[in-house]
């Protein structure tokens, strides 16, 4: 489930921090992402693919917590691919390499999902293991308050970021509205 979410991951980072400006050029049946909304810490969009639509949300963590001298860009996205018949991909972008071996996870109230990894794939980036934890981890995103992302980098570094999920329901509708499953 996890493979493409990365590169729509990446825009999506970029459509988020320029709230609403078009992200890096692209070529062939790609297009320039188009903002569905912001809503609170969520920024909805969609773009063409090669292989077509794909709509996604995306939130930089409102509080990051680690002994870290040095880090990217952290954020976590939720990815529909009609097409595909992918939806309700969660991926997360760490910021920095997470170590070979360890577990990232995610928690929301009382409820964690566990992450894994791909180095050889993307060093920074963790996906949950199948479809069916993707619809559970969204389903606990509806209901929630904050996500607790935590992991730890090649260097060994923990860390914890602090998601709020204020947003998160309309932004999802949105991104549903604009990728509705055939």
């Amino acid at each position: 489930m996890f493979l493409g979410a990365v590169g729509v991951a990446e825009t999506a980072a970029q459509d988020a921090s320029k709230k609403g400006a078009s992200g890096p050029a692209r070529t062939g049946a790609e297009s320039q992402p188009k903002v569905l909304g912001t809503f609170d810490q969520w920024t909805a969009s969609e773009l063409r693919e090669a292989g077509g639509k794909a709509c996604y949300m995306v939130a930089r963590p409102i509080k990051s917590d680690g002994r870290y001298a040095k880090r990217g860009e952290v954020f976590v996205t939720v990815t529909h691919r009609p097409a595909k018949k992918q939806r309700n991909e969660v991926s997360v972008k760490a910021g920095y390499p997470y170590k070979e071996g360890s577990g990232p996870s995610i928690q929301i109230g009382d409820k964690t999902f566990e992450l894994f990894i791909r180095p050889d794939y993307d060093p920074e980036g963790a996906w949950t293991k199948d479809a069916a934890s993707d619809k559970a981890l969204v389903e606990a995103m509806q209901r929630g308050r904050t996500l607790l992302l935590r992991g730890m980098s090649s260097r060994s570094t923990e860390t914890t970021d602090t998601f709020s999920l204020a947003g998160f329901t309309k932004a999802y509708q949105e991104i549903n509205k604009a990728c509705t499953a055939k």
